[in-house]
């Protein structure tokens, strides 16, 4: 295989797990790599190597997030305008947007919400292997942080599986099994204004709006009334398109990624046994091991930046106004960072993973919490399992190349 094989556009690939050989040929033979898109697309730069992911990611003075998207797909300046968030901020702008909430992501933020994910991570492993077999994503995986999201937003219980829904119809906007209306379709014309084309988007605003409404003017601690009660430190308030896409943001982020990071991480544990055990005859080695799931998992693939400069990399030339892709999942398999990155080594120390971006403005507010959530979940999982896991059925996988997700995970319990 050449890099002229390789197409990172291609869900197939994605959906198949067969994503990981075309990376390893551009990180050795291509580290920027110009991939061409269908029209009306123009093509963008991957980026594969962890210490270029690094750069990029830090650099947004040269690759922004605002001038174009973290997405793929290209947007005109109404769309860009109208879809803004956080995400696609840069600036003092995003860093008065980011200190909003950044205080309830800290580790001391996150200090009461300990024992609350303790009860909760037994409560949803009980009653998973009280099944003996199981779903793992609908029982474990994705039921779990849904919860954790829901306190934090002060939410009732039985809403989240509205939650979730509306994570997957939105993230999954490329895949039948989850779109409404798939992105790359004509019907998808009618939502172009909306976050990942999505229909579902417009549900969550509404629920984002009534909650605020209910909470304007009270003192309450949870991520919505922090929202609608403080006004940014740079004196700006918040217009009612930076609160329903804030709000839109801590929902799919909430949902999404730890979901992804613990079903790719378990069974990674079922598919090296000696791991799962190593885990069960030292558990103090779970915390540690958190690091390399979150590399091994990358529930993320990419985030784009546009480039706002012509600028040279590898003797090439990125235009001003190009789209820039930085593989993150990428970055976890090189070797120039991992030795064997294809090992799966809950004992591997120094695990410099960029899973959560690289420094940089936009590192992942919700870092601590997600890595929070997987300690906790396997601390109270891995031993219940002493009579064994085992996948009984096919683990299908999201089609979709910016979400590393897995739908379907059967599993037995002995």
């Amino acid at each position: 295989m050449t890099p002229a094989d390789v197409d990172l556009s291609d869900l197939d690939v994605f959906e198949q797990d067969k994503a990981w050989p075309l990376f390893d040929v551009l990180r050795e033979q291509e580290p920027l790599h110009w991939n061409p898109e269908a029209s009306p697309a123009h093509g963008f730069w991957a980026v594969t190597r962890h210490a270029d992911a690094a750069a990029v990611t830090r650099d947004e003075a040269t690759f922004s997030s605002e001038l174009g998207g973290a997405n793929l797909e290209e947007l005109d300046d109404e769309q860009i305008d109208m879809r803004k968030s956080m995400l696609e901020t840069d600036g003092p702008r995003h860093w008065a947007l980011r200190r909003l909430l950044q205080h309830q992501f800290t580790p001391r933020g996150l200090v009461g919400y300990e024992t609350f994910l303790r009860g909760l991570t037994r409560t949803t492993v009980d009653a998973a292997l009280a099944k003996r077999e199981f779903d793992f994503v609908k029982e474990v995986s994705a039921d779990f942080p849904i919860r954790v999201l829901a306190r934090m937003l002060d939410v009732p219980d039985e809403r989240t599986d509205q939650l979730i829904e509306w994570g997957n119809r939105m993230v999954g906007n490329s895949d039948p099994d989850y779109a409404d209306v798939l992105a790359d379709s004509e019907e998808s014309e009618e939502f172009r204004l909306l976050p990942f084309r999505s229909p579902a988007a417009l549900e969550v605003f509404d629920y984002g709006f009534e909650l605020a409404a209910q909470r304007k003017g009270l003192a309450g601690d949870d991520l919505v009334s922090k929202l609608v009660n403080q006004v940014p430190e740079d004196g700006v308030a918040l217009s009612e398109r930076d609160f329903r896409n804030y709000f839109l943001l801590l929902v799919v982020a909430g949902n999404e990624t730890t979901r992804h990071a613990i079903s790719h991480s378990m069974k990674a544990l079922i598919d090296n046994p000696d791991q799962l055990a190593l885990l069960q005859a030292q558990p103090e080695l779970i915390p540690g091991a958190v690091e390399e799931m979150l590399r091994w998992a990358s529930p993320v693939y990419h985030f784009r930046r546009t480039a706002t400069t012509d600028v040279e990399m590898y003797g090439r030339t990125i235009k001003a106004g190009d789209k820039v892709v930085v593989w993150f999942a990428s970055g976890n398999r090189d070797d120039r960072v991992f030795e064997d990155p294809y090992r799966f080594d809950v004992a591997r120390t120094r695990v410099d993973h960029v899973t959560f971006g690289k420094g940089g403005p936009h590192f992942c507010l919700g870092n601590q919490l997600a890595r929070m959530e997987i300690k906790i979940m396997f601390e109270e999982l891995i031993p219940r399992l002493s009579g064994g896991i085992a996948v009984t059925g096919d683990v299908t996988r999201v089609r979709s190349n910016f979400v590393n997700g897995i739908k379907r995970f059967p599993v037995r319990v002995s």
